[in-house]
């Protein structure tokens, strides 16, 4: 995955959703993103994360790009994430 073109997507994802790109971390092979979102004015919630997300999901074909990708926010790690993702689907 091009990694310009990922920060242009999130940037414009980020942008429309009314949130900023804090952080963004790859692994060694570039296939593994974690990225970190804030909110000026606000907290951010599992929507604003779930929009990024599916930004990247609708411009990057996972059959073709091999990645995996999580979006946070700012002070809640993607573990943390994870947990509270599988809670909400076990609601």
């Amino acid at each position: 995955m091009d990694r310009t073109e990922l920060e242009k997507v999130l940037a414009a994802a980020a942008e429309q959703r009314g949130v900023e790109i804090y952080q963004i971390d790859f692994d060694e092979d570039d296939n593994v993103i974690e990225v970190t979102i804030d909110k000026k004015d606000g907290d951010v919630n599992l929507g604003d994360c779930e929009y990024v997300h599916r930004a990247v999901l609708d411009a990057f074909d996972r059959n073709i790009e091999d990645y995996a990708m999580t979006v946070t926010s700012r002070g809640i790690s993607g573990s943390e994430a994870d947990e509270m993702l599988k809670t909400i689907e076990n609601e």
